[in-house]
């Protein structure tokens, strides 16, 4: 190496020495910010597909809804206040969010702060309050400081401080804020809401925790298509147990308008109406209503058993109101074939059945999708290693299933769907959906059981490798549920939809089956090892009650969450 060459290594040597030095000497002053890898949270919501142009109507999706004596509209845009990194679902944090004041329109006003956990992408919404200076909202008098990070050590971006608003005389808080710094906030960062236009609240779903604080979403303590309870975005803090006193608004004078048109409903449907795929092992599959009355279905009196009637086409001949007496009830015909071409279901030609209703005060539509099944097949039991085929448990003529989707009548955009499963089921988030076309979900249909889940695989109901297996696989085995249906039910839209005579019937839709539980325990028994027969004797009768069904299901009008929410 020349002297010239050596010389200039020398040089950049030093350089990278002091330089480094200098680097660490700042970092021990200050620390130097740490690199965190991407959180789930950091990335937008978006749906796979641009929304329709909703044909034109009242207030559907036109980014304000009326309240009665509020109307309000929905912020969009947010700005990161504080966020924790670790603790909350999988252990990832959870952020803290304030309406954007850029993105609210103006004379609109932040009722509450957003909260979510960052195991998820960012799909936030707040909703905002137009000020008409009528004395509907006011600013808070003061705070209260409920709760900061400051002494723990806990994975975080600064340190978080949460407020409760302190309110006028006569009013309400729907929220808190949120701030970095232990300056008490302005008054005007948030607004409260005269008593008598709110609704009691409940914390629903857990955001984040540490030490005794915990965040939950909120949501109207009562809901359904009469309740006007509006569901707000915003979240309640626990500290020590104690909840805060934080309120829910009132649609007072149960306005509509916000509700989908007519002429909205089927595109809203033909948007968001999922495809369901079935096991390609199913032998139990959907079919109309329709098709099960014309190729034998037959209705049962009680006392008149040897005498069944032929069901006519629209269900006009079926018994209409009352409740289930156990006077009545539908089930396939005796002779063997007919019986196995009914309960096989007509797949080609099945449609499904849509209801749909206001929710949270109108702010949103419900747009449930009823599947009917002329049968529900046998289960499969696991039992540690072993899958058990049951010969008749389970069984039962007639089997309704649902998926419902919950749009946001601000905008029109798909906010979540609930799957029925056998007695239950679940809201999925959009952010968890798996489209499959476009802004369809897809759903994936238990085999025999045909309870609903948004991913394929096995969910077994049960426990410590016990319970009651629901498989699930994409195959070509599908049902596209937008391609035909029939509108049902829309009692908000009056005498609009004409409900059809078997909506009506509110019996039994299949038998009480002639199941002997303790001949299909012994039957399983035989089955199964003689080193494995105990330890099955003691947990048979702790398995899901599902698996032990021996009726049909009720009226689809009788169930809860037809006026009601599903949850």
């Amino acid at each position: 190496m020349n002297l010239a060459k050596c010389a200039s290594f020398l040089i950049t040597l030093f350089v990278i020495l002091v330089v480094g030095d200098c680097i660490r000497v700042i970092c021990r002053i200050s620390p130097c910010p740490k690199t965190n890898p991407p959180l789930p949270i950091e990335t937008v919501f978006q749906l796979p597909s641009s929304l329709p142009i909703w044909p034109s109507g009242t207030g559907f999706a036109t980014a304000s809804v009326s309240l009665g004596d509020l109307r309000v509209s929905e912020a969009t845009e947010f700005d990161v206040v504080w966020r924790t990194r670790s603790g909350g679902p999988d252990n990832l944090g959870a952020t803290f969010f304030e309406p954007s004041t850029v993105d609210i329109a103006q004379g609109y006003a932040v009722l509450g702060y957003h909260s979510q956990p960052n195991n998820k992408r960012f799909s936030g919404r707040s909703v905002v309050a137009y000020d008409d200076l009528n004395g509907n909202i006011k600013a808070p008098v003061d705070y209260i400081s409920l709760w900061n990070s400051l002494s723990f050590e806990i994975d975080q971006d600064g340190i978080g401080f949460i407020w409760l608003p302190k309110c006028p005389d006569g009013y309400k808080a729907l929220g808190h804020v949120v701030t970095n710094s232990t300056q008490k906030p302005s008054p005007d960062k948030i607004r409260c809401v005269k008593a008598e236009l709110t609704e009691q609240c409940e914390h629903y779903k857990w955001i984040w925790g540490a030490e005794g604080f915990n965040v939950y979403t909120i949501r109207p303590s009562n809901r359904g298509t009469q309740a006007m309870g509006v569901h707000l975005g915003s979240f309640v803090a626990q500290v020590g147990g104690v909840m805060s006193d934080i309120a829910c608004l009132k649609n007072t004078k149960s306005d509509l308008s916000a509700m989908p048109t007519l002429d909205q409903l089927k595109p809203l449907i033909d948007a968001y109406a999922p495809w369901v795929f079935f096991h390609p092992d199913e032998k139990y599959r959907p079919a109309t209503v329709e098709w099960f009355f014309e190729n034998g279905g037959l209705l049962y009196k009680k006392g008149d058993e040897a005498n069944p009637v032929t069901i006519l086409p629209d269900g006009s001949n079926l018994p209409q109101g009352g409740s289930d007496d156990n006077a009545y009830w539908l089930d396939v015909p005796p002779d063997s074939d007919a019986r196995d071409n009914l309960e096989r279901g007509d797949l080609a030609k099945a449609k499904v059945y849509v209801h749909v209703k206001p929710m949270f005060g109108a702010t949103f539509t419900d747009i449930v999708i009823w599947m009917y099944y002329p049968f529900n097949g046998p289960a499969t039991i696991k039992f540690r290693i072993f899958n058990i085929k049951a010969d008749h448990l389970g069984e039962h003529t007639g089997d309704w299933e649902h998926v419902t989707l919950r749009v946001n009548n601000f905008n029109g955009e798909l906010q979540s769907i609930y799957l029925s499963e056998h007695s239950g089921g679940t809201w999925v988030d959009a952010t968890d959906i798996e489209f499959q076309d476009r802004n369809k979900a897809a759903v994936y249909a238990s085999k025999h059981g045909h309870a609903f889940y948004s991913k394929p695989g096995l969910v077994l109901d049960g426990s410590d490798g016990i319970g009651l297996r629901n498989d699930c696989e994409k195959a070509d085995l599908y049902l596209d549920t937008g391609f035909f249906y029939t509108l049902l039910s829309a009692e908000y839209l009056g005498t609009a939809v004409v409900e059809p005579p078997w909506i009506n019937y509110s019996r039994k839709w299949g038998p009480r089956a002639a199941i002997y539980i303790q001949d299909e325990f012994e039957k399983i028994m035989k089955r199964l090892p003689k080193f494995l027969r105990s330890p099955f004797r003691r947990v048979f009768y702790k398995l899901p009650i599902k698996i032990l069904e021996e009726e049909g299901p009720t009226s689809i009008k009788t169930k809860s969450s037809w006026y009601g929410d599903e949850i």
